[in-house]
């Protein structure tokens, strides 16, 4: 059974002085009124906006409780803390201190973070950050109501800026690591290129506990460079891919219906049948694979487990329309790099003309404009037919391409005009990515709601 704190085991762990009813035993923590659960406390964060002000609409949602630094007139039990976010950071660090699963893994990287934890999740069976809480709100407000007995919690960790990882691995210090690649993405925040996202994504490394060990692709120079720094030097560095005794073979894509491969260990091969699609989706199962054998778990269990995982929404979920058309939604973000990964993806699919609907990325830094043609070129050389691209490098990404390539300034353009979205054909292969600014999966919606579905998938 799982026991969660009551708030005055709470205050006895973080301070604060509290008032009222000390027995409340909140469900979750929330940081945001629209998705307030009945039962959370709410935590009243200073920001942009002042989340004193929302007090009383949690009170009126159900929230059980509130962390906050300025006492409310509300009929609701309160820990009153000198300042809320550090109280957060410290409720989740403690919660995890004190409920600790036998293994703890951080996962981080460019591109296939959520991917590769939603893997070793299923690897291991274990608890999961859930969505995208993997920064330094979103973390602690997920560990501060985390089960007890846990075999493994594998939680992912984000960053946009140097030093972001480091107060993560603070807060939830991890056994074994993961880090999918060093790429470009937040470029714009690093004035020395990759080897600042490198050491970046680097500080997980460091923040790993002694004697853990982390995986990474044989192949990246850049977390090659990560494993010959002292800061690493207390952990052991597991490559996966050629030459390695972690890897994978005879990879097999299946279409619709995911991948094969064998994953390779130092004890032999194991088969795996992923749901997941793409290429790339091998390297993060393999690397998920390979770091929770690592870790002790069975290697049997470990290729089931990663076998469970489903596709989600944004992040390769698979739409099969009548007469022979397919969306592969990979809506959530996008990096030249996961762009060209994910039209990989589409291109083993059955079906017509293959296609791109694209928003433009962000955090780019000065060369974002060149790295949009190319990218465009390298999506025409890939092998798709046509292109539509929105936002503020449209033009870019449709120069690189070429022919059959059509620009629009917002979303709103794409939706309207007779050249958009609805001139893309009804048997089309259809990739949606785009970065968050530009929300592609306006573009999802939009289609699924003016094409008929195919009633299940096809081989």
């Amino acid at each position: 059974m799982n026991q969660l704190w009551s708030l005055s085991e709470v205050s006895a762990r973080i301070g604060g002085e509290l008032l009222g009813d000390g027995a409340v035993a909140p469900c979750a923590l929330s940081l945001d009124t629209r998705t307030l659960e009945p039962g959370a406390c709410f935590v009243a964060l200073r920001a942009d906006r002042d989340g004193h002000a929302f007090c009383g609409q949690a009170a009126a949602k159900g929230a059980s409780s509130l962390l906050v630094d300025d006492p409310q007139a509300l009929d609701l039990p309160q820990l009153v803390v000198p300042d809320t976010l550090a109280a957060l950071q410290k409720w989740g660090r403690e919660r995890l201190a004190a409920v600790r699963p036998r293994a703890v893994f951080g996962v981080t990287g460019s591109v296939g973070k959520t991917s590769t934890k939603e893997l070793l999740a299923g690897a291991t069976g274990g608890w999961k950050t859930p969505g995208n809480r993997n920064n330094t709100l979103g973390l602690p407000e997920a560990l501060a109501t985390l089960p007890s007995g846990l075999g493994a919690a594998v939680l992912e960790m984000g960053m946009s800026t140097p030093g972001e990882i480091r107060q993560l691995t603070g807060i939830a210090p991890p056994d074994f690591g993961v880090v999918t690649v060093i790429g470009t993405a937040h470029l714009e925040n690093f004035p020395s290129g990759q080897q600042g996202i490198a050491e970046a994504k680097g500080e997980l490394v460091a923040g790993l506990r002694k004697g853990g060990a982390w995986a990474f692709p044989a192949s990246d120079p850049w977390c090659r460079w990560i494993a010959q720094q002292p800061w690493a030097a207390h952990v052991e560095p597991l490559p996966v891919g050629e030459g390695a005794a972690y890897g994978w073979e005879d990879a097999e894509s299946l279409g619709a219906a995911g991948q094969r491969f064998r994953l390779r260990t130092p004890r032999g091969t194991v088969p795996v049948h992923l749901r997941l699609r793409g290429l790339h989706q091998v390297r993060n199962a393999a690397l998920a694979g390979a770091i929770a054998i690592h870790a002790g778990f069975r290697p049997e269990a470990v290729a089931l487990g990663l076998g469970s995982v489903e596709p989600e929404a944004g992040r390769g979920r698979l739409h099969p329309f009548e007469g022979g058309g397919w969306i592969l939604d990979e809506s959530y973000n996008a990096s030249p790099d996961s762009i060209l990964a994910c039209t990989e993806a589409l291109l083993t699919l059955r079906g017509g003309e293959a296609v791109g609907v694209l928003g433009s990325m962000r955090e780019l830094g000065p060369g974002a404009a060149a790295l949009h043609e190319a990218t465009g070129r390298a999506l025409k050389a890939a092998g798709l037919s046509r292109l539509w691209a929105f936002g503020e490098f449209a033009a870019d990404l449709a120069r690189g391409f070429g022919p059959g390539a059509a620009a629009f300034a917002d979303f709103e353009s794409l939706r309207d005009v007779a050249d958009g979205l609805s001139a893309i054909p009804p048997a089309a292969r259809i990739l949606v990515k785009g970065s968050r600014y530009w929300r592609a999966e306006r573009a999802v919606d939009r289609l699924l709601a003016h094409r008929p579905l195919d009633s299940g998938p096809r081989p």
